[in-house]
């Protein structure tokens, strides 16, 4: 922390700002408390006291040409309740993200006759119910808040608003406004739920497709790519328009008077049996066992083992 004594102060720059008035600049110098300020001999319009360390806006000492006060980001709770008498022609004060947080706190601003143009953004009290009305309604000469225009409507409803005293204590006493924190879905989650296609079993008709496949596959590739589509549950785009152009017939075909032997006979119960157990099934299961054999067979004949895990 830097003290601001009478040193600094003649060390600082100085300078004829935008609009013509002379200028000191004190930001940035981590200065704790206002003091010593009586070495301007009253000699500056403005003010820059931003970017400091200072808690209360005191210790003033009476400088009559000063008009613009700027001492924003800072750490000001307090007002002292006579600064009008130290300041009468001061019209702008801009005391952004500083940490006024109660209505009162406001009052001793109530003082200065001439200010016009006033900034509290950034200050907890701004949160307050009828913050803006309130503010407007203590400073009767005030032009510009929070860099907005105040209104004659404004006014006429900050009047009426506080006709009583009764209603300016309850104001004064109403907690600051929270709000909820709203829950945002996870973006990962979502993204995740989107990439992520939906497992669906195969109609029979893809079955068909995919038994087709593999009587016709050659290589464990094309095995170990049909296993995967069977793991995803998701048909090939080679095998979709197969499987979409193809029709089940679902009617038994007829023998006529076919003579059928006891072995013969056997044979046919035997493949209803089956037939049977592989209708019971789920398509899933069908496709599982249909790869396993296949798997075994094309392992067989290349003489290659495959692990089905």
């Amino acid at each position: 922390m830097v003290r601001l004594s009478a040193d600094l102060i003649w060390k600082s720059p100085h300078f004829f700002n935008a609009i013509k008035d002379r200028e000191l600049d004190l930001r940035g110098n981590k200065i704790p408390v206002i003091e010593n300020l009586g070495a301007t001999e009253d000699q500056f319009d403005t003010v820059d006291l931003s970017d400091n360390e200072i808690v209360k806006l005191e210790n003033l000492p009476y400088l009559n040409r000063l008009g613009t006060l700027l001492i924003n980001n800072n750490r000001i709770t307090r007002i002292n309740p006579n600064i009008g008498e130290f300041l009468p022609k001061l019209h702008t004060l801009v005391l952004t993200n500083n940490r006024i947080v109660n209505l009162v706190e406001i009052d001793p601003l109530a003082s200065l006759p001439k200010l016009q143009f006033l900034s509290l953004l950034d200050n907890n009290v701004t949160k307050k119910p009828n913050y803006r009305l309130y503010v407007i309604h203590t400073l009767k000469s005030l032009r510009v808040l929070d860099f907005k225009k105040v209104k004659s409507k404004e006014r006429l409803e900050a009047k009426n608003l506080f006709a009583s005293k009764e209603a300016i204590e309850e104001v004064q006493k109403a907690p600051v406004k929270t709000s909820s924190p709203v829950k945002t879905p996870n973006v990962s989650e979502a993204t995740e739920e989107q990439q992520t296609p939906k497992v669906v079993a195969p109609t029979p008709e893809q079955i068909i497709a995919i038994k087709a496949a593999i009587v016709n596959s050659q290589t464990l590739e094309e095995v170990a790519r049909l296993e995967k589509a069977l793991k995803s549950g998701q048909l090939p785009e080679d095998l979709k328009g197969i499987a979409d152009n193809m029709v089940l017939d679902n009617v038994p075909e007829k023998h006529g008077d076919t003579v059928h032997d006891g072995k013969g006979q056997a044979d046919d119960e035997s493949n209803d049996t089956q037939e049977q157990k592989n209708t019971n099934s789920t398509p899933m299961e069908q496709l599982s066992l249909i790869l396993y054999e296949h798997n075994h067979e094309t392992a067989a004949a290349q003489d290659i083992t495959i692990d089905l895990s």
